[in-house]
């Protein structure tokens, strides 16, 4: 096959050393703001939601609106849902205000040109977007303002942070803070430089967890993504981690974090080096994160984006504490059957042996590691869990380990009626049928994979 160029990334294109855009968003302080997200899987009957707004690789005029219940298999919602009535938009940022409408706020030019404004648009359902205006940043002898971010503060506040250079040197960017002023987001503090950070940094992300703001900030000299913490928005910050720090590689752009279900950390950044957009996840408060995998579907076509998270009505509902079978959505006649202790997927029918049918039949339960997920028993009492990948029945040993590894999480699945059982340890992985073996796999955002991971409960066999 023909491998295609890495697309560039804006600052690669820059012809001196660029020392770039800051942007910051907390997460997790603000339900009202931020939706009802929380870390803990949906209720019955809920689902969580992630959305992304990126400009596209191939277009920086026109931005697509995706969706994930995951956070790592996103569809796309709507195709160039917003196109600005003139210039260019790129670094789209969103977040849901206290009004119930979705805002974005975005870079308003292509790298090449002078940028002194920022633009605002607004939507109610993040399909369909109104323009609402551009904002000059009111800074002496600006030359460019790039990459804006909202930012709501545990104290309520919303802010902007948008990365600013000077005439004096157009390439050289510091982080500053604008603060809204009035609930309908027309109106700005005068802007506040962050400090601390250094010059030569681009698209720095922060995320608050208690008291603590902990930045994540590409060293465009080094190519790295760094880290550091501060007690303050504005600072100072303490750069602390430095290089390959993460093992996440360099050339690596625009971090955004968001805190997934079970309670770990997902940052997602652009590997515009490779054409690849990357996820990688913590589960020690940002010290050591997994290897960095590249999104499904959206690699290679989205670009710098950030990711808001609701919890909104709609997703799975399932009765616990009652006997289910578990139906193929795409193999109808194939069922979960347990089998020397070993999950597969046989077919079971009317004439199947009374062994077969109870073989076939699990009591759902409340999640061992959540109580709003799910785990399963069979008629002896052991519980399903994933164990080398692979979907199998043992006595709980009431390890925390164990508890994770029986406890799923309900997605949507694929056919009316079906759910999709996600890792509760293992974001983004899903039980699902190989050879007709119950296995747990990375999804890779196919149909077919949907399909597979899909299971309807039905009555139960005995």
């Amino acid at each position: 096959m023909t491998t295609r160029p890495p697309a560039p990334s804006r600052r690669a294109l820059l012809r001196a050393m660029a020392a770039l855009p800051a942007s910051a968003l907390v997460l997790g302080e603000l339900p009202g703001l931020l939706g009802t997200a929380s870390a803990a899987a949906p209720a019955s009957g809920s689902a969580t939601r992630y959305t992304i707004v990126p400009f596209l690789n191939s277009n920086d005029g026109t931005v697509n609106v995706y969706q994930s219940d995951d956070a790592t298999d996103f569809r796309l919602v709507k195709a160039s849902a917003y196109t600005p009535p003139s210039n260019r938009i790129r670094d789209a940022s969103v977040f849901k205000h206290t009004d119930g409408y979705y805002y974005i706020t975005y870079t308003t030019h292509t790298w090449q040109d002078v940028s002194t404004t920022i633009g605002f648009a607004r939507s109610s359902d993040r399909a369909n977007w109104t323009f609402l205006y551009d904002y000059t940043v009111p800074i002496t002898n600006l030359s460019r303002a790039w990459a804006p971010e909202w930012f709501v503060d545990s104290d309520g506040s919303v802010n902007v942070i948008v990365s600013c250079s000077l005439a004096s040197d157009e390439w050289i960017f510091t982080p500053y803070r604008l603060k809204a002023t009035n609930s309908a987001l027309t109106a700005w503090s005068s802007p506040v430089a962050l400090s601390g950070i250094g010059s030569n940094h681009i698209d720095t992300y922060i995320v608050k967890v208690g008291s603590t703001y902990h930045a994540f900030t590409k060293n465009e000299t080094a190519k790295y993504i760094e880290y550091g913490t501060a007690s303050s928005l504005t600072g100072p910050y303490t750069i602390s981690k430095t290089g390959n720090w993460a093992g996440w590689g360099s050339y690596r752009e625009g971090p955004s974090v968001i805190q997934l279900d079970n309670g770990g950390w997902r940052i997602f950044f652009d590997g515009y080096g490779d054409g690849n957009y990357y996820y990688s996840d913590s589960y020690d408060t940002f010290a050591t994160w997994t290897a960095p995998k590249a999104l499904p579907s959206i690699s290679g076509t989205a670009r710098h984006f950030t990711v808001i998270k609701e919890t909104v009505s709609g997703g799975p509902t399932l009765s616990k504490n009652v006997t289910r079978s578990l139906q193929s959505a795409n193999y109808t006649t194939r069922y979960w059957q347990e089998q020397s202790s070993l999950l597969n997927l046989p077919v079971v029918t009317s004439s199947s042996t009374s062994a077969e049918k109870t073989a076939s039949t699990f009591t759902v339960v409340a999640g061992l590691a959540d109580s709003n997920g799910f785990s399963f028993r069979d008629s002896s009492g052991n519980y399903l869990r994933h164990y080398n990948f692979r979907g199998r029945f043992d006595t709980n040993d009431g390890t925390s380990t164990f508890a994770k590894d029986a406890t799923f999480i309900a997605r949507t699945g694929s056919a009316s009626g079906s759910i999709r059982w996600e890792s509760y340890n293992y974001p983004g992985y899903y039980l699902r049928h190989y050879n007709y073996q119950l296995v747990v796999n990375a999804t890779d955002g196919t149909d077919l994979f949907r399909q597979d991971s899909s299971f309807v409960p039905v009555a139960s066999w005995a």
